[in-house]
C-alpha cells in the first residue's frame, strides 16, 4: 500500500518491511532503484516533471524526513514508520553481508567513498565492497562501464537531488547491477566527514535542525520546508482549492 502525500506515492511500510523488501530486490538483479525523499525532494517533484517521474518510477518510495511523517499524518493518511535512509542502508548492508552480497559505493568528493568502504567493511563484518566512485563525473560513460563490470548486487548512489534520482531512472533495467538506492550524503557520514545529529535529537525529529546549525548553508533548501507543510494544510483543509507550485 502506498500512502499519497502532495502528489509523492510512500510505501507504508517499517524498516525491517522495507530491507526484506529491498532483499528481494536485489535477488532479481533487474537493475530497480530505491528512493528516499525527504519534504525538500517532494516540494521539487511540484515544478520539476523529470524529478517527479524518476521518484514516483522507484520500486520503493520510503519517507526520509520526518517532515513527511508529519504531513501525512496531517493529511490524515498515517504513515506506519518514518525511515532515514541512513537507517536503512545500514541495516541493509548487514543483511547483505550476512548473505555474502557486495556493495558499491558512489558519489561525494574523491576520497570519501574509499574511506566510507574502510570504515563499513570494519564496523560491518563480511561487507563486500566491489568497488568506489566519487561523485565528480561529468559524461557517465566511464562510470556505467565500471558499474556493468564489476555487477555489483547494490549500489548507492550518493550524488545528491536531484541528479542521484534522474540517474538511477535513466539507467533502471540497463546497469548490471542488483538494486540502485539514492542515499544523498550518507557517504559523508559514513566517512566520518560529516558527524550525525546525537541520538537524543533524531529521536525528537531534529535531525533536520542539527543539520541546519552545522551547516547554514543549508537554510535556501530548509525553507522548502514551510511551503511544503503550508500545502499539506491547505490540501487537508481547503481541499477544493489547488495549491499553487
Amino acid at each position: 500500500m502506498r500512502i499519497d502525500v502532495l502528489g509523492i506515492e510512500f510505501d507504508n511500510v517499517t524498516k525491517k518491511e522495507a530491507v526484506s523488501r529491498a532483499m528481494e530486490l536485489i535477488s532479481r538483479q533487474n537493475g530497480s532503484y530505491v528512493v528516499t525523499p525527504n519534504p525538500e525532494i517532494v516540494w521539487s517533484c511540484r515544478s520539476d516533471d523529470a524529478l517527479r517521474r524518476a521518484v514516483s518510477g522507484a520500486s520503493m518510495v520510503l519517507p526520509d524526513g520526518v517532515g513527511i511523517i508529519h504531513g501525512a499524518k496531517i493529511l490524515g493518511t498515517p504513515l506506519r514508520e518514518q525511515i532515514p535512509g541512513i537507517d536503512f542502508i545500514t541495516e541493509l548492508l548487514h543483511e547483505m553481508a550476512a548473505f555474502g552480497k557486495n556493495v558499491f559505493l558512489l558519489g561525494s568528493k574523491p576520497g570519501v567513498a574509499d574511506a566510507a568502504a574502510q570504515n563499513l567493511m570494519r564496523d560491518i563484518p563480511g561487507l563486500v565492497v566491489a568497488g568506489t566512485r566519487d561523485g565528480y563525473f561529468g559524461d557517465a560513460g566511464p562510470v556505467i562501464e565500471m558499474l556493468n563490470e564489476t555487477a555489483p548486487d547494490a549500489l548507492l548512489v550518493c550524488l545528491g537531488s536531484p541528479k542521484q534520482e534522474l540517474f538511477m531512472a535513466e539507467h533502471s533495467g540497463k546497469l548490471n547491477t542488483g538494486l540502485m538506492i539514492g542515499l544523498g550524503g550518507t557517504l559523508d557520514i559514513f566517512s566520518g566527514e560529516v558527524k550525525r545529529a546525537p541520538k537524543f535529537m533524531r529521536r525528537l525529529g531534529l535531525e533536520w535542525f542539527y543539520r541546519l546549525v552545522t551547516d547554514p548553508r543549508r537554510i535556501g533548501r530548509m525553507m522548502r520546508l514551510p511551503l511544503f507543510l503550508g500545502a499539506v494544510i491547505k490540501k487537508r483543509f481547503l481541499p477544493g482549492k489547488k495549491s499553487e507550485k
